[in-house]
């Protein structure tokens, strides 16, 4: 039997194995097969590495995680247009505080007369009206005090006290709001005072409103302001510890003052923010 032509296995005689030479293909074969591993490897990274490239140009993502910036220049920075747009300033302080125009005598310049304090011929109050009469002012503040109120309104410099008289159905009350020049002075007279402030009759309020009878007083301050009350019968009847129209008339009396002293406050800061708005604005223009 014959096997052609010889190859490894055919020995001299054709029945031994050649054991160099299948030890010489065997290392071939190894060789070839490492060759085949490191090339493919090599074009895996090569295609993994365009990809990664491919996706990261295309999400238009920092691979970091930031978003895409512009092309750097030549320093490496971005750089910035020399025409950025400027902006003029416009800022405008915090609005005035009210309260600051009813305690300082420097700021508190608005006109202080009865028609700026007692303006409405009526003073309303919740559900009560009263019908102003007789309105008076006055730089003696002694003049429109009685007992003791008098000399403590003098020692602690009152400069004026404005008074105003409200009535309805038999009852009358007198306000009277005394200014001074700081807060302290103020409040040292609501301390100190047993208020007796002097009724103002006229104008349709009799002369016997609460003269020399029993009337219900009151007295408060706010900011360099102190006011008071007086309330009675316009028909000089005493009032008696548990008269709710006297009580009644007389805290209203007493909140109205209150509201007009603060709305003062308000109305001035109210004018001084208009006007830093305005010079604010003024300031804008010249800068644009």
């Amino acid at each position: 039997m014959s096997f052609g032509q010889g190859g490894p296995f055919d020995g001299p005689g054709g029945t031994t194995p050649d054991w160099d030479a299948l030890a010489e293909e065997s290392e071939a074969r190894a060789r070839r097969k490492r060759w085949m591993y490191i090339g493919g490897g090599a074009l895996a990274t090569v295609a993994v590495a365009g990809i990664v490239a491919a996706a990261v140009m295309t999400s238009g993502s920092d691979p970091k995680g930031g978003s895409a910036s512009a092309p750097p220049s030549a320093s490496g920075l971005t750089e910035e247009p020399d025409d950025k747009p400027s902006f003029p300033d416009v800022s405008v302080p915090p609005p005035p505080n009210p309260r600051d125009y009813i305690s300082d005598p420097a700021k508190d310049k608005a006109p202080l007369t009865p028609a700026t304090l007692f303006p409405q011929k009526k003073m309303i109050v919740g559900e009560n009206t009263y019908a102003r009469a007789k309105t008076s002012s006055t730089k003696d503040c002694t003049a429109a005090a009685q007992g003791a109120l008098g000399s403590l309104l003098s020692h602690n410099g009152c400069s004026q006290l404005l008074r105003a008289t409200y009535s309805k159905g038999g009852m009358a009350v007198t306000v009277g709001i005394a200014v001074f020049d700081s807060p302290a002075k103020a409040e040292r007279v609501k301390n100190q005072s047993k208020p007796n402030l002097a009724p103002l009759a006229g104008d349709g309020i009799p002369a016997s409103f609460c003269q020399g009878t029993k009337c219900l007083m009151n007295t408060n301050a706010t900011g360099r302001y102190a006011y008071f009350t007086i309330a009675g019968f316009t028909n000089g009847k005493p009032v008696t510890g548990s008269e709710a129209q006297a009580r009644r008339i007389g805290g209203d009396a007493a909140g109205y003052a209150f509201n007009q002293i603060t709305q003062r406050g308000k109305d001035q800061a109210t004018q001084a923010a208009r006007e830093q708005a305005k010079e604010a604005q003024e300031r804008a223009q010249k800068q644009s």
